[in-house]
């Protein structure tokens, strides 16, 4: 067996990665023996040393482990998973629990965040590969496929979330933030209508895709609409008459605290829809109108995927879950 090792990390987590990996492809079977250190450091070209290191690296990964006569065996077949999520918020929780919840206790998930950093979104990747039979990743752009992701083989990766570039034969779950928020938008034109001006909060630092803002200033134009997109809620006040559209949570919270100071009722002196819904906004302030993906169904079809490895590739639509905020 040829084995060529770079120089990104050490021989030895390469050498446990390329037998995690033959593992995970079976060709060492759960409960089957491994072959002897001398045969792995003849087949792969390293010392007994780096193969005794990678053995303890499997060990604590709790892949195999060894008992006295029997030496080093497969205790499974890899049932780690990599759950990388951008950044934590409600409806990511939604999502996770609907996931995890359909899993059985053979699957452990390490879930971490990319905070939207390139950096840490690559390292993270890097440093997984060859350690999980599947990988859930939510990218760390909308428009942009890390180079790193083309590491990971087609079937064991699943995309969530964002996705308007080529992802070619990959699987996904994702949603749309141009067309389906238009369609979302037009299930409540009746509503819409009644008031004078529509005000999208989609503060410059957010990660939330500008595409929606292309889409809101069509719905306005087309349905002839007075509109604005606001970057900064600090100096904005809340007027009657208005409905706003806001994509962070803490921007629906900062819109009914202003509504309070100015004494104005929200749904019936303006109005307020919130993107991604949340369990919270059914009590905030007598409920409150949002658009959003159903994250707990991409949770539950995330876990079909790592259940049965069926490829999947769909686009979730955008519902309305309309409250007295609007």
């Amino acid at each position: 067996m040829k084995t060529i090792f770079g120089q990104q990390t050490t021989k030895v987590k390469q050498l446990a990665d390329l037998i995690c990996q033959d593992i995970s492809m079976g060709r060492y079977k759960t409960d089957t023996s491994l072959p002897s250190i001398n045969q792995l450091s003849h087949d792969y070209k390293v010392s007994r040393d780096t193969v005794f290191k990678a053995f303890i690296d499997l060990k604590e990964r709790g892949i195999i482990d060894s008992t006295p006569g029997k030496g080093y065996y497969v205790v499974n077949r890899q049932k780690n998973i990599l759950f990388l999520l951008d950044e934590y918020s409600p409806f990511k929780d939604t999502l996770y629990n609907s996931f995890v919840k359909r899993l059985s206790s053979q699957y452990k998930v390490d879930l971490w965040f990319h905070q939207y950093n390139e950096t840490l979104f690559n390292a993270l990747l890097r440093d997984s590969i060859g350690r999980y039979n599947r990988y859930v990743v939510m990218n760390f752009d909308n428009e942009k496929f890390s180079p790193y992701l083309y590491k990971i083989e087609s079937s064991r990766l699943l995309l969530l979330d964002f996705g308007q570039f080529d992802k070619k034969d990959y699987s996904y779950i994702c949603q749309d933030f141009g067309e389906a928020f238009y369609s979302a938008m037009s299930q409540l034109s009746g509503r819409l209508e009644r008031y004078r001006k529509l005000i999208l909060f989609l503060p410059k630092e957010s990660k939330h895709p500008k595409e929606t803002c292309d889409y809101f200033k069509k719905y306005c134009a087309v349905h002839h609409l007075d509109c604005a997109v606001i970057e900064n809620m600090d100096e904005q006040e809340v007027h009657a008459g208005e409905v706003y559209i806001a994509i962070r949570q803490i921007d629906v919270v900062e819109i009914v605290k202003k509504s309070r100071e100015a004494g104005l009722t929200c749904g019936v002196d303006f109005g307020l829809i919130a993107y991604n819904d949340t369990p919270a906004y059914e009590v905030i302030d007598k409920g409150i109108t949002a658009m959003s993906v159903d994250w707990k169904k991409m949770g539950a079809m995330t876990a079909e995927f790592i259940l049965t490895g069926k490829p999947v590739q769909v686009y979730l639509p955008t519902d309305i879950h309309l409250r007295s905020s609007l």
